[in-house]
């Protein structure tokens, strides 16, 4: 039985080091396990006791019994006669166990272990997926595209050892993704589902915008500029409002790279997704119309409500410009600065209208 036990703690102990799951806890599982097997086959009484010690090899089952003059339940008790079987020493209200042999609980409690062993295996993998995917959580990495659904246009990638779902509403519109690509995802949240853990991954959340400005932007990499906002359309505009912490440092420039390189890069990787840089400011006027461009602003007035809302005016010309293809220019402007945007003509008429909704 030595060399036996010898070998099981010496196979849990292979199990901790290729697979990282810790020997107290598959004891643990194994010894709650070898309960639920005894006790299915000796009455479902609470008198079972597994002792396990890797240090000394011990491996031991026992049914404590109780010894009383008169047996009432047999499970859990036995005459002293009986008791003396066991021990010599037995004595009347004394606790005895009875030592079982593994034949004597079944194969039940063994495939039990073994099944134990498995699922301490999934979830001790589960485990450390879901700290694989947290330390990515909310960060730009690179997958590979094993499989695109036909029918949904889902795309199933690889993001290390690791499989991931990148659906059809959370790709840049236009974008054609085929088995076998490497693309650039962003990770908006890490979530435990029935299946394991899952990452729950974007190209058209604006966090991807700000980590591809990280990845070639210096200045923002070591905090000299701060990406104070983000507005994306994906697939056809971004606004990005951006600080210099440094007054030598121009944000914008620093963004826009050098012949416009930097922002050129970026705009690839997107697909062509057009992105205008604004300069940030704490000053609500100066911020809502620098975030209107390329449109020119005449003036900005704030409603002295507080309801965060405020009244344009820009050129006759530049109204359309102000406004954008079906409210967008308006509409991402808004989203950037927070505020409710109404933007009139100069001349006070309407070549064209826009409504409220558009703006929000």
């Amino acid at each position: 039985m030595s060399k036996a036990n010898t070998e099981f703690f010496e196979a849990l102990r292979l199990l901790e080091k290729e697979k990282g799951i810790p020997v107290d806890y598959l004891m643990e599982k194994i010894r709650a396990a070898i309960v639920i097997a005894v006790k299915r086959d000796y009455g479902g009484k609470e008198n079972i006791l597994v002792v396990m010690n890797p240090d000394t090899n011990e491996f031991s089952v026992a049914l404590n019994k109780t010894v009383v003059e008169e047996v009432g339940d047999p499970d859990t008790e036995m005459t002293l006669d009986e008791a003396r079987r066991y021990s010599k020493k037995a004595k009347m209200g004394d606790l005895v166990g009875i030592q079982l042999e593994t034949k004597q609980f079944g194969r039940i409690a063994a495939q039990t272990a073994k099944h134990v062993i498995r699922q301490g295996i999934r979830e001790a993998e589960r485990g450390q997926q879901m700290q694989e995917f947290q330390r990515k959580n909310q960060e730009l990495v690179t997958a590979i595209v094993t499989r695109v659904d036909p029918k949904t246009g889902a795309a199933t990638v690889e993001i290390g050892k690791a499989e991931s779902v990148l659906p059809l509403t959370e790709q840049i519109s236009g974008e054609d993704i085929r088995e076998g690509d490497r693309i650039k995802v962003f990770v908006v949240d890490v979530r435990e589902g029935d299946k394991g853990p899952r990452a729950l991954i974007s190209r058209t959340h604006p966090g991807l915008v700000k980590r591809l400005f990280e990845m070639e932007v210096p200045e923002i990499f070591n905090g000299v500029v701060e990406i104070k906002a983000i507005s994306r359309e994906a697939g056809s505009r971004t606004k990005m409002a951006v600080l210099s912490r440094d007054e030598n440092v121009d944000a914008v420039g620093a963004c826009i790279g050098a012949r416009g390189a930097r922002v050129a890069n970026i705009v690839e990787e997107l697909g062509g997704e057009k992105i205008d840089i604004i300069e940030y400011s704490e000053n609500p006027e100066e911020f809502i119309a620098a975030a209107l461009a390329p449109a020119k602003v005449v003036s900005v007035v704030v409603d002295e409500g507080g309801a965060h809302s405020c009244h344009v005016r820009v050129p006759d010309s530049q109204l359309s410009l102000a406004i954008g293809n079906k409210g967008q220019n308006a509409r991402l402007a808004a989203k950037l600065t927070g505020w409710k945007i109404d933007i009139r003509p100069e001349s006070g008429f309407y070549g064209e209208d826009i409504s409220e909704e558009e703006t929000e």
